[in-house]
């Protein structure tokens, strides 16, 4: 099937109940806490991984696992771990990397700003070294490969919030030939744009709570992994307990179910949008992968599905400062403003403000996060509408 059935239909239908007289058409909120067989050897043979099956909810729930089946089989990975939130499963994911490996990080520089922090202010502390590089710049990335020896390497497919899109296919042989696991985030872009593990991958981190869900009502994120790491992965999560509970795993599921449709929707929004807004004469700098003067162009023609880039657009306001950027955002009606991405809704976000607000100013700077610079997340409603929002709210600044 095509990845947009199996996101309707990976992970249902698996579970008889009443001795296969009848199966439920999607899988049930299972609220168990533990889970008895007939023999004790049963359960003995399950805690023991010689056969599928629950034992304890630390370990597993059938409402989760099948929230895995299905995004493990969009990404195509070997297995999945889904946990609390997207940085639950960002750590994971590094922890299980650095398992009998140096603790060394490569790091692309544009990161998210909680993963940047996470990075410098929980491992850095616990004694793992965090190396950062320019990833726009393959060159530089073998080169700090070469000098640090890490084990693990950090990228984004699109970089949060000037939506650079690195080199996945050269970055992932390059890993793959100095066998350094290469950790991806590609909340961003989804599966629908680009599946990370075919370019040498071996995990890759979504926020559950943005595209894949994408109703702005549960918070998750999943680990899929390559057949090196799943064992690892889930054998760490079985200890620290990060598993994402049957409640939030039944909410995501159900929105998986329509993410590439929405994701679509999103893509052609979202190039519309950035088109208007590079000839608007309050916007200095638009920031869009579809863009033909994209600095990764190049890298985008290369990796992503064709004529999809995802739905994200940022963008700078001509001589607005802080204050300006707040009129701005006030003066909004429709576009909601908020922290998170990839609802059903759009939303506006101010970098500076909150996703990476804990960085310096001048380091912000340096990164070219500049203090005019707002983030949209380009929702589904009818464009013309988007447009409208926009328009109205940025006559302040003409």
């Amino acid at each position: 099937m095509k990845l947009q059935s199996r996101a309707v239909h990976t992970g249902d239908r698996k579970r008889p109940v009443n001795n296969g007289a009848w199966i439920p058409a999607t899988t049930p909120i299972y609220t168990a806490t533990s889970f008895s067989y007939g023999e004790i050897s049963d359960l003995d043979r399950v805690m023991g991984n010689e056969v599928p099956g629950q034992s304890y909810a630390r370990y597993n729930n059938p409402t989760t696992d099948a929230l895995e089946e299905v995004v493990n089989d969009l990404e195509g990975g070997a297995g999945a771990l889904a946990c609390g939130s997207g940085m639950a499963a960002l750590h994971m994911a590094i922890n299980a990397a650095l398992i009998d490996r140096r603790r060394v990080v490569l790091a692309a520089k544009l990161l998210y700003g909680a993963t940047l922090g996470m990075l410098t202010k929980v491992f850095e502390p616990a004694g793992v070294e965090v190396v950062f590089a320019d990833f726009d710049d393959p060159d530089a990335v073998g080169a700090a490969i070469a000098e640090h020896r890490p084990g693990a390497i950090v990228m984004e497919t699109i970089a949060n919030p000037l939506l650079r899109v690195p080199a996945l296919d050269k970055i992932g042989k390059l890993a793959r030939a100095a066998n350094v696991p290469l950790i991806v985030d590609n909340t961003f872009a989804t599966p629908l744009l680009v599946r990370p593990l075919e370019f040498g991958a071996a995990m890759v981190v979504h926020s559950l709570t943005k595209y894949l869900s994408g109703h702005g009502d549960v918070m998750g994120g999943i680990v899929v992994a390559d057949a090196e790491h799943i064992a690892p992965l889930r054998n760490l999560a079985r200890t620290v307990g990060f598993l994402l509970g049957p409640f939030e795993s039944y909410l995501a599921m159900r929105g998986v179910k329509t993410f590439p449709l929405r994701m679509e929707r999103h893509c052609a929004n979202a190039c519309k949008v950035a088109s208007w807004l590079a000839s608007h004469p309050a916007v200095e700098k638009v920031n869009f992968p579809s863009d033909p003067k994209h600095p990764d162009a190049d890298n985008i023609r290369r990796v992503f599905a064709p004529g999809l880039y995802g739905g994200m657009v940022s963008f700078e306001i001509k001589g607005a400062d802080r204050a300006g950027i707040f009129q701005f955002i006030n003066a909004l009606g429709m576009i909601v403003p908020g922290t998170s991405l990839g609802d059903v809704h759009s939303l506006m976000l101010y970098p500076a403000m909150a996703s990476h607000r804990d960085l310096a100013p001048k380091h912000r700077e340096r990164l070219g996060i500049r203090d005019n610079l707002v983030r949209l997340s380009v929702g589904i409603e009818d464009v013309e509408d988007i447009v409208a929002d926009l328009d109205q709210a940025l006559r302040l600044h003409v």
